[in-house]
């Protein structure tokens, strides 16, 4: 199977400065196994492609869904019946930036485990496994908990915590993340209908939001430009956290 998810992010900042914009971004869901339509490729280039090598893994050199087939067996999870599925941003043309891609274990039509995949713009990576102790369905009501470990914004510390609400039914994806640490933090969501995937209805992705991947690395400058001005604290880059991935704690029935 071979979605395309037209969504909508919202990103607001929260304490001492005050900062929000909202874009439109355009996803793929794919279980990276069916054909697409001529103007999607897998591993080739084409005006949007999906490429093995920068998911699952190290950034740059990943190994697609076997890493992610791997990491669900280290942790036990019963594969037998599940599809896998990457909800990402397609590269366009020769360009390529993704700030997070979901992973998705889905059975029964219900997300069982999943791993966020976040990179920054210095080249990182830091990986998010989140799945109930049971692997029973996650619901958008489950709080997923994880201790922030990589460098994500110049002008956030590498300390606090994310809590991770992730909403997935056939027809939509409903993500909402919320970065605090002490009166700082962030929140972020992700939300977008989900259609089958067309040459039509990404030709009008491609003249909606023109040049994809590197209008992502534009506005993400431009946001960092307008927080520069307001004199928000710059930090220095440490190195990436190691090991690449860090398991989250799952929480039935809360509201982040």
């Amino acid at each position: 199977m071979i979605e395309h998810v037209a969504a909508q992010t919202f990103h607001a900042r929260r304490g001492r400065l005050k900062n929000a914009f909202r874009y439109g971004v355009d996803y793929i869901l794919t279980d990276l196994t069916h054909g697409a339509p001529p103007l999607l490729s897998r591993n080739r280039f084409n005006l949007f492609s999906i490429h093995d090598r920068r998911h699952g893994g190290p950034r740059g050199s990943g190994h697609g869904v076997a890493w992610f087939r791997e990491e669900l067996e280290r942790r036990g999870f019963p594969l037998k019946g599940a599809r896998l599925l990457l909800l990402t941003q397609p590269s366009y043309l020769w360009f390529h930036f993704n700030p997070v891609s979901f992973w998705i274990a889905e059975k029964d039509g219900s997300p069982r485990a999943f791993i966020t995949e976040v990179n920054n713009t210095f080249g990182h990576r830091h990986c998010y496994f989140a799945a109930h102790p049971d692997f029973r369905p996650i619901t958008r009501s489950d709080v997923i908990e994880a201790e922030k470990l990589m460098h994500v914004s110049p002008f956030q510390q590498v300390a606090g915590r994310y809590s991770f609400n992730f909403g997935m039914t056939n027809e939509a994806f409903n993500i909402r993340i919320a970065y605090t640490n002490g009166q700082e933090g962030v929140l972020a969501t992700l939300n977008g209908l989900r259609r089958p995937v067309t040459s039509g209805g990404l030709l009008r992705a491609a003249l909606r939001r023109p040049l994809g991947a590197a209008r992502v690395v534009a506005l993400i400058y431009w946001q960092a430009l307008k927080l520069w001005i307001k004199r928000a604290p710059f930090l220095k880059k440490p190195k990436p956290p190691e090991p690449l991935i860090s398991d989250s704690a799952t929480f039935s029935g809360k509201k982040a």
